[in-house]
């Protein structure tokens, strides 16, 4: 069976609202039901695993009730790291299950379904799959003493999710305890010594973390519903 995991553990505070940002609106709708819908929509057997502060549950279940929000899925306790979210999410998952899994930012409502599906099925012959972006803007490296200098852009890519695994090596790379160096699920992987493989990801699959995202994100839904 497939999986995805989906972390929403922000607490909103780049927003300046007391409302976590994955439960701000947008067509009339909190983020996180936008999100879960859309691997609801691109595979109704697929198992969700909704990460969410212990703190934050009660709310999103009201939240559900207000909507009537009705795509089934679990929830589990987030942790004080989005290492540590992963890992619970991870938990979940039957040790003996046999499949992939993606683990996707509750804020990202805009992936489209052709990212979704080639994450997955990259993943299910590659191991470990992530949607990337080419860099589109001027990238400068910045040294600790203020100095500086630009750096080649087309050397990098911006990475979004979901970034998907096999379970049985996300399992095993879980396994290990925290590193600076695991700035996300991939780098986790990659510490095993296997390459995720690059997808290209689509450039609407913004991470809602600002007032400006949410005015970007009301327009994109608009463009969308027409």
């Amino acid at each position: 069976m497939d999986y995805i995991i989906i972390v929403a553990g922000g607490k909103g505070m780049r927003m300046g609202t007391d409302i976590p940002k994955q439960f701000i609106p947008i067509g009339g709708k909190p983020i996180l039901m936008r999100t879960i819908e859309k691997f609801h929509e691109y595979n109704s057997e697929l198992g969700i695993i909704l990460v969410l502060p212990q703190s934050q549950q009660e709310y999103w279940k009201q939240l559900c009730i207000e909507h009537s929000f009705e795509v089934n899925h679990t929830i589990v306790n987030g942790g004080e790291t989005r290492f540590d979210s992963s890992r619970n999410g991870l938990a979940a998952i039957p040790d003996e299950e046999i499949g992939v899994t993606g683990i996707h930012d509750g804020v990202r409502p805009f992936v489209s379904k052709e990212v979704i599906d080639n994450c997955f099925e990259t993943a299910r012959d590659d191991f470990a799959a992530i949607p990337v972006l080419p860099v589109t803007d001027t990238i400068r490296y910045v040294d600790k003493q203020g100095g500086g200098k630009n750096v080649m852009r087309s050397d990098y890519r911006v990475v979004q999710t979901p970034q998907v695994f096999d379970i049985q090596l996300l399992k095993q790379a879980y396994n290990a305890d925290y590193q600076e160096s695991f700035t996300d699920d991939a780098s986790v992987v990659e510490s095993l010594g296997c390459q995720a493989t690059m997808v290209e990801g689509n450039r609407e699959n913004i991470k809602i973390t600002t007032p400006f995202d949410i005015i970007v994100a009301e327009a994109l839904l608009k463009a969308q519903q027409k």
